[in-house]
């Protein structure tokens, strides 16, 4: 597991460029308010926009996700958490005021981009 990027993916990274080449200038990695040990993918601070490209593996995406054989019972537990984590984590920054964009690694990074940019403009004064 620790050889798993946490940050800088490749979906992530792609999703990025396609947005500053648009004109949006955002955060990565951003330290979610009043939550130790959790980060926003993208951030949009002044629109209070976050947006999180999730792995199909470690989130659960009800398409791709797959149950590991080995150890199986260890494994349910760690990515059931890692769901319950995520939604603590969108239900926390909702209750804050902020816009809670979440993707899967697999949706193409140009749909992503676009759907992120129009939620920005529209937040946007």
């Amino acid at each position: 597991m620790s050889r798993q990027n946490s940050r800088d993916t490749a979906p992530e990274v792609a999703v990025r460029k396609l947005l500053h080449a648009a004109g949006l200038r955002y955060r990565v990695n951003v330290p979610v308010p009043g939550m130790p040990r959790r980060t926003i993918d993208i951030v949009f601070s002044k629109a209070k926009i976050a947006v999180f490209l999730d792995g199909c593996f470690w989130h659960g995406c009800p398409q791709h996700a797959t149950q590991p054989k080995a150890n199986a019972e260890w494994w349910r537990a760690k990515l059931d958490k890692n769901m319950a984590r995520d939604q603590e984590t969108t239900e926390h920054l909702r209750a804050g005021g902020w816009t809670v964009l979440r993707y899967w690694e697999h949706e193409t990074p140009s749909a992503v981009a676009q759907e992120v940019r129009a939620t920005v403009l529209q937040h946007t004064p």
